[in-house]
């Protein structure tokens, strides 16, 4: 039996003092007793010398990865040359990326055929987390991306595990990876599918928008705005109109749904109901491309207000989970695509971020089942996205010319600019068809609004030019309808708040309605129709 030894013991706390003179030799005597039994082990004796479980995750993550920070996360990118961004501690994306953590647990099984411990595993990824504070900032994407040295180029992420994408040029596409140091990173959410590899079609996007037009049965004005709007979605940075499908029942607006949207979304995106709360909608909404809903029959106040800020671009900012002081940032600016009947009355704001898109009824010898209407959109799917890449690097390339061209651009700019650079590749009118769109939709917005209806019946009953100024409370007891209605404004101050929101609707039909500065009695009204 072998003697034992007593254990070194630890040094106290310092008490304050100057240290003795023989301090550091005392240390120096404590450390040579504790380590003395690893030099004294024999030389084929080696599981002293082993790394733990924990050193070995952190040496596959150092060695394996390259960790940059964007957006208040930190992302691993292999070194192997894939441009995919792996969050380090969450279960990540589909598509085969997973996190960080996933990937060192399978590297660690695949190369000891053991499973580590969770403890060790913590402890790796603490360590990675804190080496990876001092890592560069990259900002990493998902689905779209520009490129970081062009700005007339941009990138498709097909969501495939090695990264593969569509880099659009003006007058060219292909697809390949993107340089994980150079090119754009992407990051991979449970929401985002793998899209098909593109094919070019042997007509061209002509024949591409024939396939569409063959699948989806649309209207002869809404096939170019349906192009249009999956042109927009192929585009980052852009806002876009919420394109909806509309039509009378049995038109297949679901169905045409999942269509548009899988050519931009992926193989097996879905549309959804509404949640109900915002919070709940604004995270799936920032967790996959896009947003589209099905079904709907109205629009409550707070899903129009969300939906016009997904549009422009948005941030939900909660409390960080386990956290009492700091908060998460969720950043969201999406395609939107609604489908239903009947959408109701529309607030002004929103009316002038929506793209009508309308189905023709099927005639019962063209209906096909269900099984044989997704195996040919499934044939046709490459060639459909094929044909609207070569249409895009068309647009892209036309671009220029029309941010020099435009002379006068609707509330949607960007999207306008595309439309002119679509009616110079096409020889379409997609740029008057959606002003025209527009302009019909204000006269649904204001037949909507009881008080837009009655201000613009007695400016319009005027002879021009003509004025009224007064408080709102005066105003309210000439507008009153006789009988009064559940939604009309009881108070002077839900009066001035309705002509508020109605005024830039009634200024489009040459009425002005704006607040007067604030005086000793209040706030006037000032109603003018101008001498046409």
């Amino acid at each position: 039996m072998s003697e034992t030894t007593a254990s070194p013991t630890v040094p106290p706390p310092s008490t304050g003092r100057a240290p003795q003179a023989h301090a550091p030799r005392a240390l120096a005597d404590a450390a040579a007793a504790m380590t003395g039994h690893l030099q004294d082990a024999p030389e084929e004796d080696t599981r002293a010398r082993k790394m733990s479980q924990a050193d070995v995750l952190r040496a596959l993550g150092e060695t394996g990865y390259r960790f940059v920070r964007w957006d208040q996360t930190t992302y691993a990118i292999a070194v192997d040359g894939s441009p995919i961004a792996r969050p380090i501690r969450s279960k990540g994306g589909g598509v085969g990326t997973g996190s960080l953590r996933q990937s060192l647990i399978r590297e660690f099984v695949l190369s000891t055929g053991r499973t580590p411990s969770q403890a060790a595993l913590s402890d790796a990824i603490s360590s990675l987390e804190a080496l990876a504070m001092d890592s560069p900032t990259q900002e990493v994407y998902l689905r779209v991306a520009p490129d970081p040295e062009d700005p007339h180029t941009t990138w498709l992420d097909l969501g495939r595990p090695d990264g593969e994408s569509v880099c659009i040029e003006p007058g060219r596409w292909a697809v390949l990876a993107p340089d994980p140091l150079e090119g754009p990173l992407w990051r991979r959410s449970r929401l985002l599918r793998e899209m098909p590899k593109p094919e070019h079609p042997q007509g061209g996007w002509q024949e591409s928008v024939k396939i569409l037009r063959g699948l989806l049965p649309m209207s002869d004005e809404s096939t170019p705005m349906a192009v249009a709007w999956l042109l927009a979605a192929l585009r980052p940075g852009m806002p876009r109109p919420v394109a909806y499908l509309t039509g009378e029942s049995g038109t297949g607006k679901s169905t045409g749904g999942r269509m548009m949207l899988r050519l931009v979304d992926g193989l097996d995106a879905h549309l959804r109901s509404v949640p109900k709360s915002e919070d709940d909608l604004a995270v799936t909404t920032a967790a996959g491309w896009c947003l589209a809903l099905d079904n709907l029959s109205g629009l409550t106040p707070w899903l129009s207000d969300f939906l016009c800020r997904v549009v422009t671009g948005d941030a939900l900012m909660k409390r960080e989970l386990y956290s009492d002081d700091d908060v998460a940032v969720v950043l969201y600016q999406r395609p939107v695509l609604l489908t239903g009947i009947d959408l109701g009355a529309l607030r002004e704001d929103l009316a002038e971020r929506m793209l009508p898109i309308e189905l023709q009824p099927i005639p019962g010898r063209q209906r096909r089942t269900e099984r044989h209407l997704w195996d040919s959109y499934a044939t046709a799917h490459p060639k459909i996205l094929g044909g609207l890449l070569d249409l895009a690097a068309l647009v892209w390339q036309q671009l220029p010319a029309a941010a020099e061209q435009l002379a006068e651009r609707p509330r949607m700019a960007d999207f306008a600019e595309m439309l002119w650079a679509l009616d110079a590749v096409t020889g379409w009118n997609t740029l008057s068809t959606y002003t025209g769109v527009q302009d019909a939709l204000i006269d649904d917005v204001i037949d909507g609004d009881e008080v837009a209806t009655a201000v613009l019946r007695w400016a319009m009953s005027q002879q021009p030019p003509w004025a009224w100024e007064g408080p709102a409370a005066h105003l309210l007891g000439l507008l009153r309808p006789p009988p009064l209605s559940v939604d009309w404004p009881r108070t002077p101050a839900v009066l001035s708040s309705r002509l508020q929101r109605a005024a830039p609707a009634l200024r489009r039909r040459g009425v002005d309605v704006r607040k007067l500065p604030r005086t000793k009695t209040g706030r006037p009204v000032r109603i003018a129709r101008a001498d046409t």
